[in-house]
């Protein structure tokens, strides 16, 4: 998967000010992504991020990963436009990387001709509340 390209952004994407709502159709597209979700690992990464943007070392001591599982995972949901990664920048003038969910939710669906879709909102910067889930669409 570390080959995959951004499959996030390589569909359809309908945008709705402060949120995007993009459609997955693609069978790998949508296979790789149910595959990354349905890691525990990254789940527990998805949940760490939802309220505030945590560096690697962060994230690997909250959901107790070995630091080299928490980057490896942390390129897979940045790849597939789960996390967003960001620089922050210390007092001391050190740049530090942050990833932070922007993934509100993912709605499963299937389509007439019996082809599956994931529906997958997504808002820019930190959540307003935890937890990561697969939601209904409104």
């Amino acid at each position: 998967m570390s080959q995959s390209q951004n499959v996030v952004g390589a569909v359809e994407t309908f945008e709705q000010s402060p949120k995007r709502r993009t459609v997955v159709e693609n069978e790998d597209a949508v296979r790789d992504l149910l595959t990354v979700l349905n890691t525990s690992d990254c789940q527990d990464i998805l949940d760490a991020t939802s309220n505030e943007a945590l560096s690697a070392s962060e994230i690997s001591n909250r959901c107790g990963l070995p630091l080299s599982t928490t980057y490896r995972k942390l390129n897979l949901l940045a790849d597939d436009g789960l996390l967003e990664e960001r620089v922050r920048i210390s007092g001391a003038g050190k740049h530090v990387s942050e990833y932070v969910r922007i993934v509100d939710n993912v709605v499963i669906s299937m389509s007439p001709e019996g082809t599956f879709e994931l529906h997958i909102s997504q808002h820019e910067g930190p959540k307003s509340h935890t937890g990561f889930g697969f939601g209904m669409e409104d």
